[in-house]
């Protein structure tokens, strides 16, 4: 009966050669969990803004309502306070949608920044990740073909 060939070991032997370096993952996930943060921060900082907004423009517009809701002596006082109101809404909205609208510019701004600095920062990780991979892998190879070939002449010589 054949003896089946322990493929473990050889299996280990090729693993050990070609290590895996942890410390560019460590960088990566340290790069990434700072992106996060400051993504947060940017998105945190804009629903705080826009929360703020909207109960101003919530605020303002029960503060013009109560003055249509006051009892008038004239039924035209009715109709004018009704027409000064929503002139008044009209004239708050679209001030207000223009303040939502440099919120969201500034998110995209900030947005983009961090974006362009994350992209040259993972850039030049990879890049330094890469070029020791390289030469780990050069290194390694040309330990095994060494080895390799080692073993062949003393096999050769063993004959």
């Amino acid at each position: 009966m054949a003896k089946t060939q322990d493929f473990t070991a050889m299996f280990k032997d090729v693993m050990g050669a070609f290590p895996v370096d942890t410390k560019a993952m460590e960088d990566a996930f340290k790069t990434q969990s700072a992106l996060t943060e400051k993504m947060s921060a940017v998105a945190i900082d804009a629903a705080q803004k826009s929360t703020a907004l909207s109960a101003k423009w919530a605020n303002d517009t029960l503060t013009k309502l109560s003055t249509v809701s006051a009892a008038k002596a004239e039924p035209a006082d009715y109709a004018k306070s009704m027409t000064d109101f929503a002139s008044a809404a009209a004239e708050a909205a679209a001030e207000h949608m223009a303040a939502f609208a440099e919120i969201a510019k500034k998110v995209q701004t900030e947005t983009l920044e961090l974006m362009l600095t994350a992209g040259k920062s993972m850039t030049e990780d990879m890049t330094a990740a890469a070029q020791k991979a390289t030469a780990d892998v050069t290194a390694a190879a040309q330990k095994a073909t060494a080895e390799v070939t080692a073993a062949a002449k003393k096999a050769a010589a063993a004959k």
